[in-house]
């Protein structure tokens, strides 16, 4: 190995690690890289941001763009319409729900597919009197298989499509070309979801008793102080604890310097006292009542002002547009400019123990708000928060869905015939939507996920480092050594599953981007197509069912469906072997 390649190498293992670890947001870790690989002189300084210009950036943050349109105008809330009758058995309710989040994803962000069908998916739960545990892993998964379909469907995608021009020279992948393998992928993924899946998970978490008012998303974090009333005064924590029978556990205590100390031992309470509480949403109004305690907002605000009549508790899932991601208490605050409380945060899969606004808050999380009741639909919309309490349900404005419709069809039309570039037509579908009042000029970059585009647009030149170095091609040998007397299909197979587990590790658009140069150079080692390599990438960068962390669909339902970590493989890990069986002969098929 040269001085470069083990430069690139130390880069991407670091980048992996930081990947993985989840401390930092993805795109911060892909700038880093960036940097570095500058600085090393692994990327010319005058390339450092050509990725930014990248077809493939543009095309994704068009691609949100207009599925922000397509939400506004209500296409989706006019298909769901019918389905009502359709949800009264288990089966019927899974598979109507599953459907209309795969065909929408193919068509739009599948982040933002899923997004618009949760609060169906928890409110049609909500009648029927089903667990949400039933039905939100079949969407988020049913979202990643729709996305699988076309070139549109998922940023991996994208990637693949123009680097099929970037390291071949011939032309980029059309629309439909990913459904010769991803849609048989998508269909055999949603029956074995629909027949076969759902049932895999716990069975307590099928069988979850929905409470009658808000549904059991895990225990929130709250915090109680407690009022001079109060008949805890002068009593010792564990003979309370033990003889009233509390269903809320005490973490903490607030100490003097605003810092959480763990319960002492013969704790005593007094006047004043806040207490860090774990617990479910119904089990606190009964403590609240008995014991002379109140909530404690996690910031001072104006609601408090507000005559009691006006307020209401409220639900809201941290979605991925969120500007809260990664924020605190602080920024709530100042965004909802003091007229909303937080009194509660419920995060599945990790035990919270800190003060609310010492916490950062993530997606999937799930926040329980004070706010007026007349303004709740205003706050939800601008802090991208998906609402959780069922109720009334509106995703847009029917009036223009298809006009809509029609503009991005004209648009995937210019595309397919090639008539202008993809990412040309849908500025143009965007200019549109803009004249006919679809998109109010305000809102247009609301919805874009800039993370994802900060990401693809710092790790495009890094990953093209690695054919500079020359990596891609030691790599590529090696491999090739190793698997020398393998068919190719079994080299399909390999390419396809590491692709998977890496995807399941880290950012499925980093995966591609990493992956597909080392894939075109074990094509050139073989002598044969790289078209079959570059489709087993674009397939596996998309198929992250084994964790919650590995695909936001995955990320975003964790919460309100009340999923530990390990309920994924129980679906996924199965999937993944479907997928593997009927992807990898329709490659060797189509595209060799």
């Amino acid at each position: 190995m040269t001085h470069d390649q083990w430069l690139i190498s130390a880069v991407l293992l670091l980048l992996f690690i930081m990947f993985a670890w989840g401390r930092w947001r993805h795109d911060l870790v892909a700038m880093s890289a960036l940097v570095f690989s500058t600085l090393l002189g692994l990327v010319p300084v005058e390339q450092a941001f050509s990725g930014f210009g990248h077809p493939a950036v543009i095309t994704v943050a068009a691609v949100l763009i207009i599925s922000h349109a397509l939400k506004r105008a209500g296409v989706v809330d006019l298909i769901t319409g019918g389905l009502a009758p359709l949800t009264k058995h288990p089966m019927l309710h899974i598979a109507s729900l599953t459907l209309v989040v795969t065909v929408a994803s193919a068509f739009m962000n599948n982040v933002g597919a899923l997004a618009l069908m949760l609060p169906v998916a928890i409110a049609t739960a909500k009648q029927q009197g089903r667990s949400p545990a039933m039905l939100l892993m079949p969407l988020a998964f049913g979202s990643i298989l729709g996305g699988m379909t076309t070139l549109i469907g998922t940023p991996p995608n994208i990637i693949i499509a123009t680097m099929r021009s970037d390291l071949t020279g011939e032309a980029a992948f059309k629309l439909f070309d990913f459904a010769w393998v991803g849609l048989p992928v998508a269909v055999a993924g949603f029956l074995f979801v629909i027949i076969i899946g759902w049932r895999l998970l716990p069975r307590e978490r099928l069988e979850k008793n929905i409470p009658d008012q808000l549904f059991d998303v895990g225990d929130y974090l709250t915090e109680l102080e407690i009022l001079p009333e109060s008949p805890l005064i002068g009593r010792y924590l564990r003979p309370v604890m033990l003889e009233e029978g509390w269903d809320i556990q005490l973490v903490g205590l607030l100490g003097k310097a605003q810092g959480v100390q763990p319960m002492p031992p013969g704790f005593r309470f007094q006047e004043g006292d806040v207490l860090i509480a774990s617990g479910k949403a119904e089990d606190l109004q009964p403590v609240l009542d008995s014991y002379g305690l109140q909530l404690r907002a996690a910031s001072a605000s104006d609601v408090e002002h507000i005559d009691p009549q006006e307020l209401e508790f409220f639900e809201g899932i941290v979605s991925a547009q969120s500007k809260l991601v990664n924020r605190n208490v602080r920024f709530l605050r100042r965004e909802n400019g003091d007229n909303l409380s937080l009194v509660g945060l419920s995060r599945h899969g990790e035990n919270l123990r800190k003060r609310l606004r010492h916490i950062r808050f993530r997606i999937g999380d799930v926040l329980l708000l004070q706010g007026r009741r007349d303004e709740m639909d205003e706050q939800l919309q601008r802090l991208s928060l998906l609402p959780l309490a069922p109720r009334d349900i509106s995703l847009g404005q029917r009036r223009n869905a298809s006009l809509s419709l029609i503009i991005f069809i004209v648009a995937i039309c210019l595309g397919l015939f090639e008539l202008m570039p993809l990412y040309l037509a849908f500025l143009l579908a965007i200019f549109g939507y803009i004249v006919i009042g679809m998109l109010p000029v305000h809102q247009l970059y609301d919805e874009v996920d800039w993370p994802v585009i900060v990401l693809l647009g710092a790790m495009i030149p890094v990953g093209k480092s690695l054919e500079t170095t020359g990596m891609t091609e030691l790599v590529a040998s090696n491999l090739t050594g190793w698997s020398e007397g393998m068919a190719l299909y079994w080299i399909i197979a390999l390419v396809l599953v590491v692709t998977m587990f890496m995807s399941d590790i880290i950012n499925n658009a980093a995966t591609a981007l990493v992956m597909a140069p080392i894939a075109v150079g074990i094509s050139q080692q073989l002598g044969v197509s790289a078209d079959g390599f570059l489709m087993a990438v674009a397939v596996g960068a998309s198929c992250a069912f084994l964790t919650p962390i590995g695909h936001q669909s995955n990320t975003l339902v964790m919460g309100p469906g009340g999923y530990k970590f390990s309920d994924y493989w129980r679906m996924g890990l199965p999937l993944e072997v479907i997928i593997v069986a009927v992807a990898v002969p329709l490659i060797m098929m189509v595209w060799f």
